[in-house]
């Protein structure tokens, strides 16, 4: 398990992610990152002992940049997560997400040109795929990004590299995206199926006059499935 970019600067530690889709499960994934990290940091040191042992302050990242509309910045935390909610909580984490998407969070933009680069290179493959096939979208990106001086650099240097990291991760994204809707599909399939299920019960139990069992099976689980075995449902 690998969080995406960890730095320490002044004694602060900073944790970076980037995501083309949200997840509430951030600030989980950032604790376990966080605790595996400062294991390594003390591995030497004496934990048991009186003195305190101290460790870098930790501050928590996220880059958003997927297709779904999130507001420009929004504090992700721990304890959304958390079965129990405790008016004390004992273990919070706090995580920032930022949406570096084009148009959005400009005065960051305005002061790291790198990352304005990348989001007005993602929406342009966004944008050609409209039209084009996702390969024909990327290396049009590309090409059109070196010339205006948008990720030039980097791009020229990993051109191959980057068009198909770039193919993968548009690719990825769509996947679960699809998925999602094929997920919330099979859900309203498997609803009009139960239904109709529960229909041809209540009219078998309605021909023998089983009054007193539709009424049961409306409130008892149980009972109702035990009703489906006993008519082969």
């Amino acid at each position: 398990m690998r969080n995406d970019l960890s730095f320490i600067i002044d004694s602060r530690l900073a944790l970076y992610e980037h995501q083309s889709t949200y997840n509430p499960n951030l600030p989980l994934r950032f604790l376990m990152y966080t605790a595996n990290l400062y294991s390594n940091m003390t591995k030497d040191r004496n934990l048991y002992g009186s003195r305190p042992v101290r460790v870098p302050a930790p501050g928590f990242v996220i880059f958003y940049n997927g297709l779904p509309e999130q507001p420009n910045r929004q504090i992700i935390k721990l304890s959304d997560v958390y079965e129990v909610q405790d008016k004390e909580i004992s273990l919070e984490l706090k995580a920032v997400m930022l949406n570096i998407n084009r148009g959005h969070n400009e005065r960051l933009m305005d002061k790291c040109k790198t990352l304005k680069d990348y989001s007005i290179y993602v929406d342009k493959v966004r944008e050609y795929t409209k039209s084009m096939q996702l390969e024909d979208a990327v290396e049009k990106a590309i090409t059109e990004c070196i010339e205006n001086d948008i990720l030039a650099e980097f791009l020229r240097n990993n051109r191959t590299e980057a068009k198909n990291v770039s193919i993968f991760e548009y690719d990825e994204e769509k996947h679960m995206r699809q998925t999602k809707e094929e997920g919330r599909e099979e859900g309203r399939e498997e609803g009009r199926k139960e239904v109709a299920r529960i229909n041809q019960l209540n009219k078998l139990l309605a021909l023998q006059n089983r009054t007193a069992d539709i009424v049961k099976a409306a409130s008892d689980r149980e009972w109702q499935e035990k009703l489906f075995k006993e008519f082969g449902l």
